[in-house]
């Protein structure tokens, strides 16, 4: 089988999903080929030159490319933040001229087509029926081809996360589809998942791809390929992958102990409008793998993907230390105000944690069904920073329950702890179709598509997304004590790079 991670997603480490597959498919005896296209496509593009760089910023881009390249895989560049966001910042723009030479507005994190939407089914089976104008096509068509004569495979997979790779997707869907009918097509990923498992959805894709898989793919795609027993979960097999050049200082694992969220109650979480059942390893299986794969890929880092690691699997990695950095999501508990904890979970190789904290109002935070005090929020933000591990701050305004009062809160919440978060996420809430509470709201369309997730709404307090986003703008941002939080936010690759800039993650 071949397994394809379409363009474009932030190329800082290998896609887990089909590690994740390659495991299940090979310990069942199934052969599979696995291509990251997402990261050779950014390197064929990279490569090629650029004949209309006619300001001075597009030429010292371009004139530095290979050595700003190297740079992003040396950990000497991660000590220097301001050298790493001018090296960030000029990769980005080569490919930016290179998207812009046929009107796609291109970067290390996204692909945006002027005339098609990724939220539109028409436009992602026009996408399909002419791949000949993505902007990838000349090099994938050529490269596909080559991996389906070499590798003869009995079907052909599509691993789809974000919509960034949608439309890139479905032009390669679209040419496999053309030049080799008798291939069956099969799609799967995050994005896919959240497709079917919306309320009301009706395949338009039924011509095009033969499987849409929703959720974890390995029982699914081993049915599909015929396998007469289903066996356990395998461990991950990055045996292909391993060996690519990612943009990263050092190869970073990226490894899920669970799907789903173990808290799975907050309001408008898309995972329980999605319906997604929480369903962990077991912690003995997580560190046995995690054992493993350090041995096979020698990581300069794990990236923990669970929406929540679960505090036993917390616990555990204290207890038994992977002997890696690591960094994670987690929810935040008694268990990070204890002191002594938090310096075991560093002596573990804890470099950073991710915190939803979303608000800095206890009773917004009640109407979202956080779990979270902010007390509770406010000592483990103080024992984290003790202990040495930085925390990666989510904050989310606008939603139905807050005001510009609640806002500023918030805001008072960051001063108070400007210390103790060393980088911050700013959302503006997005409605999610799917949840209870938009049957509660005055809704209305946000975004013109059949595969839209979210909708508008007449905020109950007045406090629409035009007014949050000035205040974002004008006061949050603008704040002494806040904007330096902001100003250390890697760019382009926020929190997957985030934790290589932390003292404890420097590979020097």
């Amino acid at each position: 089988m071949l397994l394809i991670y379409p363009p474009v997603a932030k190329p800082s480490e290998p896609p887990a999903g089909l590690a994740k597959l390659a495991g299940a498919l090979r310990s069942a005896g199934f052969p599979c080929t696995l291509f990251d296209a997402n990261l050779a496509g950014l390197e064929h593009l990279l490569a090629k030159p650029l004949l209309d760089a006619d300001d001075t910023w597009s030429r010292r881009a371009c004139r530095n490319l290979k050595a700003n390249q190297a740079a992003l895989r040396s950990p000497a560049l991660y000590g220097n933040l301001d050298r790493y966001k001018r090296a960030v910042s000029d990769v980005s723009r080569v490919l930016a001229l290179h998207g812009k030479n046929q009107g796609i507005g291109l970067s290390l994190a996204n692909y945006q087509d002027p005339t098609l939407s990724p939220i539109r089914s028409a436009d992602l089976l026009q996408a399909a029926e002419t791949p000949e104008n993505n902007l990838y096509y000349a090099w994938f068509s050529q490269r596909l081809a080559k991996l389906v004569e070499d590798t003869a495979p009995s079907h052909a997979g599509l691993s789809v996360n974000y919509l960034s790779q949608a439309l890139p997707a479905f032009a390669m869907a679209g040419f496999l589809k053309r030049h080799y009918p008798h291939l069956p097509i099969i799609m799967g990923g995050g994005l896919v998942t959240s497709w079917l498992r919306h309320p009301g959805w009706s395949n338009p894709f039924s011509g095009l791809v033969d499987h849409l898989i929703a959720g974890p793919g390995e029982g699914p795609l081993l049915k599909i390929l015929g396998a007469e027993n289903l066996l356990p979960q395998a461990t991950p097999d990055y045996s292909d992958l391993a060996k690519n050049a990612y943009l990263a200082p050092g190869f970073i694992l990226p490894y899920a102990a669970a799907s789903g969220c173990w808290w799975n109650r907050c309001s408008f979480c898309p995972e329980k409008a999605e319906g997604n059942p929480y369903a962990p390893l077991a912690t003995d299986r997580v560190l046995g793998d995690l054992d493993s794969l350090a041995g096979q890929t020698r990581p300069s880092l794990l990236h923990l993907l669970d929406n929540a690691v679960h505090p036993a699997l917390l616990q555990a990695l204290t207890e038994q230390p992977i002997g890696i950095p690591w960094y994670g999501f987690i929810r935040i508990s008694e268990m990070l105000c204890d002191r002594d904890f938090c310096r075991a979970l560093r002596r573990s190789g804890c470099v950073m944690l991710k915190l939803g904290i979303e608000s800095g109002d206890q009773k917004v935070l009640e109407r979202m069904e956080k779990g979270i005090d902010l007390d509770v929020s406010s000592r483990a933000l103080e024992a984290l920073r003790e202990a040495g591990i930085a925390t990666y701050v989510y904050l989310l305004f606008g939603t139905p329950g807050e005001s510009r009062q609640e806002a500023r809160h918030t805001l008072e919440f960051v001063r108070r702890h400007h210390e103790a978060i060393t980088f911050l996420n700013l959302a503006i809430f997005n409605l999610p179709m799917a949840s209870k509470e938009a049957s509660e709201l005055k809704t209305r369309d946000f975004y013109e598509g059949n595969l839209s997730f979210y909708q508008d709404f007449e905020h109950p307090r007045g406090w629409d997304r035009q007014k949050v986003r000035r205040f974002l703008e004008q006061e949050f941002k603008r704040d002494p004590l806040v904007a330096p939080i902001l100003h250390r936010d890697p760019p382009v690759f926020t929190s997957n790079h985030a934790a290589l800039l932390q003292q404890g993650c420097r590979f020097v």
